[in-house]
């Protein structure tokens, strides 16, 4: 849950344009399809990290797509997974310039240097930070979309009968492919990240329950969330900051808070993204490693500040999310081929 929110979810624009703009039937039509697939994609990442204990996490792309397609899959992961490192750190420095009227670039040049060092310490560091910060997020974020509806509650209908007049960025045409599309990105994230984690799983039985309540729970805060923004659709469309206009309204000093809940959450997602690219080529711990992840970080800084964050939002999740509704279909075939040869997992 902590890798998933990330600038994206935190910030609110990730919802807006996935789910909110698509209105009453975006929000409960995109929220079911998406716990449904998401609760699929990561027990099926976990339980077969914690069954073939791969080498690399990266061969779980062979897994579901065979040697040319996992190839494929395994290269263009990694690109989207270090494009979505920069989006992080385009969502740091639009912070920093929205809410506190800073430049962009202490704000993305201090997340990626806080990102780097944490990579630098490897794996069961990140497991043992994004692990204890992740629920607050949750909470904190489930808490200020429960606040934004609670204050306006008749804003949802009017806010849905407003929309079509609103210059709202829709991630796609339909809700049903914006869906699609959001579960697409996600797995790409995920794929390698959860099947390293998933080794550390003791069970099946853990890695099913752990990846089940994840995805279902993430779900139900994406909803809630969206329904918030669309109960102040007319405050928030067209900013790069939704969530913090939304605490802006109830408090200064509750947006100050949020505004720090954003940064870390886009800190418990950029960290596993940047290790994800970094392990891909080095060994953890190497020195090869922690070069490349230094050199990662600086050439992320300079690309994330150099596009709108709403912009890289909507082009890098988007186009890569359509590519991961593909490997969703290799994977349902992969199950399917596994349930008809009585396979368990």
């Amino acid at each position: 849950m902590a890798f998933l929110i990330g600038s994206g979810f935190a910030t609110g624009q990730e919802i807006l344009q996935y789910f909110t703009s698509y209105g009453y039937q975006g929000i409960v039509g995109t929220g079911l399809l998406v716990a449904a697939l998401m609760t699929y994609v990561i027990v099926e990442f976990f339980t077969a990290g914690q069954r073939y204990r791969f080498d690399k996490p990266s061969q779980i792309y062979h897994y579901y797509c065979g040697k040319i397609g996992g190839t494929f899959f395994d290269y263009f992961s990694i690109l989207f997974v270090f494009l979505s490192f920069t989006v992080m750190v385009a969502g740091a420095g639009a912070v920093f310039e929205e809410h506190y009227g800073l430049s962009k670039y202490i704000g993305g040049i201090g997340l990626a240097l806080l990102v780097a060092a944490s990579v630098w310490f490897g794996l069961k560091s990140l497991v043992d930070i994004i692990g204890k910060i992740g629920p607050l997020i949750v909470i904190i974020a489930v808490g200020l979309g429960v606040l934004g509806i609670v204050r306006n509650p008749q804003g949802i209908s009017e806010g849905a009968v407003l929309l079509p007049s609103l210059e709202v960025t829709q991630a796609s045409s339909t809700w049903f492919m914006s869906a699609l599309s959001y579960v697409g990105f996600c797995m790409l994230w995920l794929a390698a990240f959860l099947a390293a984690l998933g080794k550390t799983a003791r069970s099946k039985r853990e890695a099913v329950a752990g990846g089940s309540l994840g995805a279902l729970a993430f779900s139900a805060a994406c909803i809630i969330v969206a329904l918030s923004l669309l109960a102040n659709i007319t405050r928030v469309a067209g900013t790069e900051i939704p969530m913090l206009v939304l605490a802006q309204d109830v408090s200064p000093l509750l947006a100050s808070g949020i505004s720090v809940m954003i940064l870390t959450g886009i800190y418990t997602t950029a960290v596993p993204l940047l290790w994800t690219v970094s392990s891909r080529f080095f060994t953890e711990g190497t020195r090869q490693f922690k070069s490349a992840t230094v050199g990662l970080a600086g050439l992320g800084t300079v690309i994330g500040l150099a596009v709108p964050f709403s912009q890289m939002v909507n082009v890098v999740y988007v186009i890569n999310g359509y590519v991961g509704i593909a490997l969703l279909v290799l994977m349902l075939i992969k199950t399917g081929r596994r349930v008809i040869a009585g396979e368990c997992a």
